[in-house]
C-alpha cells in the first residue's frame, strides 16, 4: 500500500507538570513546583504520530530545523514516522504548557521558524508523488503559501483523496481537495459567521473549491456537506473527554487513513468521529509524550525482580508504570505500546501471561513462544525493567502486589472494562489505554504464516 503522507508545520510541544500549593509572595500568582518535563510533536508532527496508528506508513513531509527544539522533535518523530525535511527559516516553534494538578496554568510560546522559500527539493516532490492519501496539517507557519507545494497538491488532488485540516493563519485549501475539516472556531473564523456548524460547512463549501467540509463540533461530533445534504455524526455514548488537546489532529489523521484504505468520506468522517472520542477519552495528546528525565543508570537493573524495582521506585518517590499482555511474538506494535508505557513513569513492569494463561485465552496452538523466552525477550528491551508472570486469566492478583501508579492497556480495550480496573484504582492508580498500531497483532502474524 502507498504511503499516508502528512505534510504541514511541525512545532514542539513540552509540558511542565508539577503541584502548586501556596502564591507568591510578590505577587498574586501560583507557585508551581516542577517535578516531570515532558515533550511531544505538536502541530503536522502529532499528527503524523497519531496516523501511525492508523495505518503502518507514514511520511512527514515539514520544514525541521536544526537546532536543539528541531532536533528533540526530529528524535521524537523518526522511530515511528519517514521524515522528508523542508527547509526552515528561523528557530523551531516550541509550545511549553505549566501545569499542576492536570491543569493548564499557562502556556509560553517559543521560537519563530517559518518555512523557507526555496524550489521543493526532489525528496519532497517524491514524497508528495507516492502518496496514496495526503494530510495537509496546516499551522500557519508557511507550508500551506508555499507554491511549490500548492502547484504540486493541486496537480495531485485529481489523482489522489487530500484531506486539508486548515489554520486561521493559513492558505485556503487547492482545488479539488476531498475533505476539508475546520472545527467549530475556525469555520466561523473563515465565514465570518456564528451560525451553527451545519450553516458553517454549507457555508464553507460554497466558499472553498473542495468536494466536502466537515466542520467538527467537539464532544457533538461532526457535521459534513457535500453541498447537497448535510449529515451529522455523533461519537459513541459513554465516552468522556480527559483531554482534548489533539483532538483535531486525530480526527483529520483518522479520516485520511480511512480514506488511504478506500473508504468513502461520509464513512471516514464516521470512523474519525469515533476514533477522535476514544483518543480524548483515553488521555490526548498527552499519552504520546516522552518525559526528559530518566532514572540514574545504577537504579534499576534489567532482569531484577518486577517487585525489587518496585520498590527501588518508590523509595525515591518515583512513577511505577505496568502493562501486560501475551507478547506470544513481539511485533512494532508491542514496541510502540512498551516505548510508550515507559515515557509514563520512572520504570515499567509487564505482566506477563504464563504459558497456561496464553493457552486458556487463545487456544491449545498458543503460546508459540514459551514463558520464560518470552520474558527474556521483553527484558533485552530498554524500555521495560522487568517482568512478573502470572497464572490466573487476568493480572488483578499481582497488580495488588505491585501497586502501580499507573496501569497501561492498549486503545482496542476503550469500549471494555478492564477486570483490573478496581484494584488498580484501591491503590490510587490510574489507568491509561494507549492507541495501538493499526495492522499489527501477534494472531495476524500467526495467520499470515500459516497461509505462506
Amino acid at each position: 500500500m502507498r504511503p499516508l503522507v502528512v505534510v504541514g508545520d511541525a512545532l514542539l510541544d513540552v509540558d511542565l507538570d508539577g503541584t502548586s500549593d501556596r502564591l507568591c509572595p510578590d505577587a498574586p500568582v501560583p507557585v508551581v513546583d516542577l517535578d516531570r518535563h515532558w515533550r511531544r510533536p505538536g502541530g503536522a508532527g502529532l499528527a503524523a504520530l497519531l496516523a501511525a496508528r492508523s495505518t503502518a506508513h507514514v511520511v512527514l513531509v515539514a520544514p525541521l530545523g536544526g537546532d536543539q527544539a528541531g532536533r528533540a522533535l526530529a528524535g521524537l518523530l523518526e522511530r515511528e514516522v519517514t521524515l522528508v525535511p523542508m527547509p526552515l527559516r528561523s528557530t523551531t516553534v516550541t509550545k511549553t504548557r505549566v501545569r499542576a494538578a492536570g491543569q493548564s496554568l499557562v502556556r509560553l510560546d517559543s521560537g519563530d521558524g517559518t518555512a523557507g522559500t526555496a524550489p521543493l527539493s526532489r525528496e519532497v516532490r517524491n514524497a508528495l508523488r507516492s502518496a496514496g492519501t495526503i494530510l495537509v496539517a496546516d499551522y500557519g507557519r508557511g507550508v500551506t503559501a508555499h507554491p511549490g507545494v500548492r502547484d504540486l497538491l493541486a496537480e495531485l488532488a485529481g489523482e489522489i483523496p487530500i484531506v486539508w485540516d486548515p489554520h486561521p493563519r493559513g492558505a485556503e485549501p487547492v482545488a479539488g481537495v476531498r475533505l476539508a475539516t475546520p472545527n467549530l472556531a475556525e469555520a466561523g473564523h473563515f465565514t465570518e459567521s456564528r451560525s451553527g456548524p451545519a450553516e458553517l460547512a454549507e457555508r464553507i463549501h460554497a466558499l472553498w473549491p473542495v468536494d466536502a467540509v466537515s466542520v467538527t463540533t467537539g464532544q457533538d461530533g461532526a457535521v459534513l456537506t457535500d453541498g447537497e445534504r448535510c449529515t451529522t455524526f455523533r461519537p459513541p455514548t459513554g465516552i468522556n473527554a480527559k483531554d482534548t488537546c489533539g483532538a483535531g489532529d486525530r480526527f483529520a489523521s483518522a479520516a485520511a487513513a480511512a480514506l488511504l484504505d478506500g473508504a468513502s468520506t461520509a464513512d471516514a468522517v464516521a470512523t474519525a468521529v469515533a476514533t477522535a472520542a476514544r483518543f480524548v477519552a483515553t488521555g490526548g495528546a498527552a499519552t504520546l509524550s516522552t518525559m526528559d528525565t530518566q532514572p540514574e543508570p545504577d537504579t534499576l537493573n534489567h532482569g531484577a525482580s518486577a517487585f525489587d524495582v518496585a520498590a527501588r521506585v518508590r523509595a525515591r518517590g518515583g512513577r511505577l508504570v505496568a502493562t501486560g499482555g501475551c507478547f506470544d511474538l513481539l511485533h512494532p506494535g508491542h514496541a510502540s505500546l512498551l516505548r510508550q508505557a515507559r515515557a509514563l513513569g520512572d520504570a515499567l513492569v509487564v505482566c506477563l501471561n504464563s504459558d497456561e494463561s496464553v493457552r486458556r485465552l487463545k487456544g491449545p496452538g498458543r503460546p508459540i513462544v514459551a514463558a520464560r523466552d518470552r520474558a527474556r525477550l521483553l527484558t533485552e528491551l530498554s524500555s521495560v525493567d522487568a517482568v512478573a508472570i502470572f497464572d490466573e486469566p487476568d493480572p488483578a492478583a499481582l497488580l495488588d502486589r505491585l501497586r502501580p501508579d499507573v496501569w497501561v492497556k492498549g486503545g482496542d480495550y476503550a469500549d471494555r472494562e478492564l477486570p483490573e480496573s478496581a484494584v488498580v484504582h484501591r491503590h490510587g492508580g490510574e489507568i491509561v489505554l494507549i492507541p495501538t498500531i493499526r495492522g499489527y497483532s501477534t494472531s495476524r502474524l500467526v495467520a499470515a504464516a500459516e497461509g505462506a
